[in-house]
């Protein structure tokens, strides 16, 4: 079995929305298919009905001089791909869509300004209950690194507890990919009640929280995600969290985590010997 190999088909989805409705037809075909087939122009022009100057157009708005250019990248991952199993390309396929929806749903003025909400309190308290609660741990951890004063509460009667150390000072961040753990967002709610910052990251925007919160962050969803279908359902949220420690590292933080991390090699490099 051969490996899962490069593939230009997030190119063309990320250029999705600036095709016009025949390009969106193109795209549409080489997006869904899975198949060695006569790639040449002639054909997939009769295939799909459409000019073969419309596919001339539609790969150079990918950037590609034409339409032969573009079928030279296009074909070599979809010979490949057809050697991959079902499980593996449905486990690797939901990743490539969750991401492609990331890409859709992120606002990069958001994710800087929650940085710097970050970067400004004194203490950073993560709230979330399972997947949740793993990811706001891993967070943690990487917080940490940035020699942040920053706490992971997992677990609902230390959550009850925390309330008292709240205060304008602090950054709550609570984690619900289903923006339906209650617990999380009233503990949010008191907290803000306190004069913290609140942001909550959620994949749900029907949850009706987004007014409640100086910042809502919407991350990707698959059906049935939060179960743990296929895929974990902490994924969406470690890309969006990955995004703002990248924004935390461009704000001049990256000699802290070196000095972090050479404080750290000093104290377990006997271990290590």
């Amino acid at each position: 079995m051969q490996k899962y190999t490069s593939s230009i088909v997030p190119k063309i989805e990320a250029g999705y929305e600036k095709f016009t409705d025949v390009e969106k037809l193109i795209a549409d075909f080489f997006i869904s298919n899975r198949e060695k087939a006569d790639f040449s122009a002639r054909s997939i022009a009769g295939r799909l009905h459409v000019s073969e100057a419309s596919l001339s157009r539609f790969a150079q708005k990918l950037g590609y001089r034409g339409y032969r250019e573009f079928i030279y990248s296009y074909q070599p991952a979809v010979e490949e791909a057809k050697m991959v199993g079902p499980e593996t390309l449905s486990v690797l396929n939901a990743y490539r869509e969750l991401l492609h929806k990331t890409y859709s749903l992120v606002s990069e003025d958001q994710i800087r300004r929650v940085a710097k909400r970050i970067a400004g309190k004194k203490r950073i308290f993560l709230y979330g209950f399972g997947s949740s609660g793993l990811a706001a741990q891993e967070f943690k951890l990487r917080l940490l690194r940035l020699g942040l004063d920053v706490e992971a509460i997992t677990e609902f009667h230390q959550l009850v507890m925390n309330e008292a150390r709240i205060s304008e000072s602090s950054l709550v961040i609570g984690i619900s990919l289903s923006g339906a753990t209650r617990e999380v967002t009233d503990a949010m709610k008191r907290g803000a009640q306190r004069g913290a910052g609140t942001v909550f990251i959620t994949s749900s925007a029907a949850s009706g929280e987004q007014t409640s919160f100086d910042d809502t962050v919407l991350v990707a969803v698959k059906k049935n995600l939060q179960y743990g279908n296929v895929i974990s359902p902490q994924f969406p949220v470690l890309v969006v969290l990955d995004l703002i420690y990248a924004a935390l590292l461009k704000d001049n933080v990256r000699s802290t985590e070196t000095h972090y991390d050479a404080a750290l090699w000093e104290r377990i490099k006997d271990y290590h010997s």
